[in-house]
């Protein structure tokens, strides 16, 4: 039998002002990260569209005993509330970095939304028709709410990929940190700080230490340089400077400390090798994909866990010995009941991918799909399960439903960094190319997408290009929808970080629908299109032909009156063909791009200004070449 829910005996109008109480709470919210502010700001408006239904439900006081309708709305209105909180007091660089997985929360809970207000029993309950209009609006609002139309930033997207690419030469360079920060709202002290406690957070739930902490962490140390602020970022600093000094204190014994944390054990546990962990901290350490015992190295030959009640009992007899208080266990780790019911239903899901029964396959693969999407939490337990092996397989199923379904679970666990590793390890880029090649249009941009995904690790853009994945993206870029297009620049552009892939690129045809891009307003891709040549310039192909004079006058008119933004990257292109041929530079003055250049060394980016002065010292030097009179 299917465990229920227990809702208590109370009126629908005492669970009307419960939820009454969110809606106001969520709307009281402000301060919202600018990379989510839109979405929340859309979620917040869309709730208060809830308050007639509430309003009149409390007002009729009647009784919906044994349904459990208003309790699924009230806990999809949670869920809404924590992803706002999380909107609103989350690290900024963090939530930047995972906008597609956050947009993929927020798609979450406007399912759970739309399937709690489907189940309500409106003319039970007596709701009037007006309300129920009111209601239907929502609805609509929910499902167009839910069609993802664009992608992420693609000016913020690749920004961050060369602040945190080892290859690319720009990664420290000053203009691209400042536009960061002003983008990300990271530029004042006040605005660091917060951003200081909002990682130090974030740290102590995801486990501790990894990669992309490390990235955020010294991303943040980046932008205290340039507010002028003189100290030393680490991981320790923001969540355990005041723990380390009261743990470490002789009144508590050594053996208690649990050696992630430094803190007091209240739940002490054994791991293969012997050694004695806080339960909550070894589990987030294994369910990071660690395999390995955080205290001496060695591999777990298991991840079963043993309870060290002699220790625990030693550790209460201290506390009461010497009146010592226990801490008590932050809010999110009451969610242990949860994590075991999602861990049992992944379990069960992982294992219907091999269903012989093409219905249960199919539905598995979905379900997965959907969980992958919600948390990082979910994208582990998938990947633990074995998930990610099963799913390699499908990628070749003969079903381009099947395959679709399948990409875009792989795009959504591999934003996880070491499913990313895991991901091409099974072998799934070249299937992944296939859909890219032959599937449909929703699989052909998620493949573009996972490719992107996948080549943020700098072994797995060799793959990518070793494997032909190029030339099916440059297909994209110049013939798929407006959505396929993004997706296809942003990993055309992650890809051509390598110069291997940047021969790739220019062999597959890239340079035509890049020029195109740059001509077709309408399209709003001259940033992506001008920061791909900007990687491909610097190749003697891509100069050769990207050099042409139609070209030449084009990147002059961006210069003349395009965004900050354009002109930085027109003016950097511009520079690297100069120095390379100065025909170049002579053919841009006769284009008449002498002003426009003296106005950018003057009042552009600080990179914009630099790359100008470059090209107009050459301009203005003797043994370079001559001033035309034409500027």
């Amino acid at each position: 039998m299917e465990r229920q829910i227990p809702m208590d005996s109370s009126s629908s109008s005492d669970v009307a002002s419960e939820l009454m109480e969110v809606v106001e709470t969520v709307g009281s919210y402000s301060g919202f990260r600018v990379t989510q502010r839109k979405e929340c700001l859309n979620l917040v408006r869309r709730l208060k569209l809830l308050v007639p239904l509430l309003e009149e439900m409390r007002e009729l006081n009647g009784s919906v005993s044994g349904s459990d309708s208003l309790l699924n709305l009230k806990k999809a209105l949670l869920g809404a509330k924590k992803l706002l909180k999380n909107c609103k007091c989350g690290s900024k660089i963090y939530l930047a970095m995972e906008s597609e997985a956050v947009m993929c929360r927020f798609h979450g809970v406007y399912d759970k939304l739309s399937q709690a207000l489907d189940d309500i029993p409106y003319d039970q309950l007596g709701v009037s028709i007006e309300v129920k209009e009111q209601v239907e609006l929502m609805r609509m609002q929910l499902k167009r709410a839910k069609r993802r139309t664009d992608t992420q930033d693609m000016e913020l997207a690749m920004d961050l990929m060369v602040v945190f690419s080892k290859e690319d030469e720009r990664n420290a360079d000053i203009a691209i940190l400042e536009r960061l920060a002003h983008k990300l709202e990271l530029h004042t002290i006040v605005e660091l700080k917060a951003e200081k406690t909002a990682i130090g957070k974030l740290v102590k739930q995801r486990g501790g230490h990894n990669e992309t902490m490390q990235q955020i962490v010294g991303l943040l140390g980046k932008f205290k340089q340039i507010a002028g602020i003189d100290e030393t970022v680490s991981l320790d600093g923001p969540i355990s400077t005041g723990t380390l000094q009261k743990c470490q204190s002789p009144l508590v014994p050594h053996e208690f400390l649990c050696p992630i944390t430094l803190e007091i054990m209240t739940d002490p546990v054994i791991a293969a090798t012997g050694q004695t962990y806080e339960r909550e901290s070894i589990r987030k350490w294994l369910n990071s994909g660690h395999r390995t015992c955080p205290k001496t190295g060695q591999t777990l030959e298991h991840l079963s866990l043993a309870p060290n009640f002699a220790l625990r009992n030693l550790i209460l007899q201290w506390c009461e010995k010497n009146n010592f208080e226990l801490p008590k266990k932050d809010s999110y780790a009451s969610s242990d009941d949860y994590s075991a019911e999602i861990m049992e239903e992944i379990s069960s899901l992982v294992q219907n991918l091999s269903s012989s029964q093409p219905n249960v396959r199919k539905d598995s693969i979905v379900k997965i799909r959907m969980l992958s999407k919600e948390n990082p939490e979910n994208r582990i337990f998938i990947a633990n399960n074995g998930g990610i092996p099963r799913l390699v397989q499908l990628l070749s199923y003969p079903d381009s439903n099947i395959q679709e379904h399948t990409v875009t679970a792989l795009l959504n666990l591999s934003i996880d960094e070491t499913n990313k590793r895991l991901i091409a390890r099974e072998g799934a880029i070249p299937a992944i190319i296939e859909i890219l090649r032959n599937g449909t249009e929703e699989g052909r941009e998620n493949s573009a997408a996972a490719l992107f995904s996948l080549s943020m690790l700098d072994e797995n853009k060799v793959l990518v290009g070793n494997f032909n994945g190029i030339p099916p993206l440059v297909d994209l870029l110049q013939n798929g929808t407006m959505r396929g297009k993004k997706d296809a620049a942003t990993a055309l552009f992650n890809l051509s970080l390598n110069q291997a892939n940047k021969s790739r690129a220019i062999k597959a045809g890239i340079i035509p629908p890049l020029l195109r891009l740059l001509d077709d307003k309408n399209l709003g891709m001259i940033d992506e299109a001008l920061s791909i040549l900007l990687l491909l310039v610097s190749h003697p192909e891509g100069r050769n032909e990207i050099g042409r004079l139609s070209f030449i006058e084009t990147l002059v008119e961006i210069i003349r009156n395009g965004t900050p933004k354009n002109k930085e990257c027109a003016v950097s292109v511009l520079l690297e063909l100069g120095l390379n041929n100065s025909s170049i530079t002579l053919a841009a003055l006769q284009y008449g791009v002498y002003e426009p250049l003296r106005e950018i060394s003057i009042s552009g980016t600080n990179r914009a200004q630099r790359k100008a002065n470059s090209l107009l010292q050459r301009m203005t030097c003797p043994c370079k070449i001559c001033i035309f009179t034409t500027y």
